[in-house]
């Protein structure tokens, strides 16, 4: 299991580039640049933590994980 930093790490890094990505589709439906960024910052932010409260959920779930008994045969 991930520690939380490295969650935070991810879903910091993960909705950063979405946020790039998000600015432009809502400029261009828009057309406004100020309002693509506070709709695109107010959805950032609904992503980032959900995705952190999704992710730590599934940290609980053991299904489908196998179980780590030393260096695997198999190829990364």
């Amino acid at each position: 299991m991930e520690n939380n930093k490295r969650t935070w790490a991810k879903a910091l890094t993960w909705q950063t580039s979405g946020l790039i990505i998000m600015i432009g589709v809502n400029y261009l439906f828009l057309g406004n640049l100020q309002q693509s960024m506070g709709l695109s910052a107010l959805l950032t932010g609904m992503g980032l933590v959900t995705y952190v409260i999704h992710e730590r959920l599934w940290a609980r779930v053991r299904w489908g994980v196998r179980a780590n008994s030393g260096p695997s045969s198999e190829a990364p």
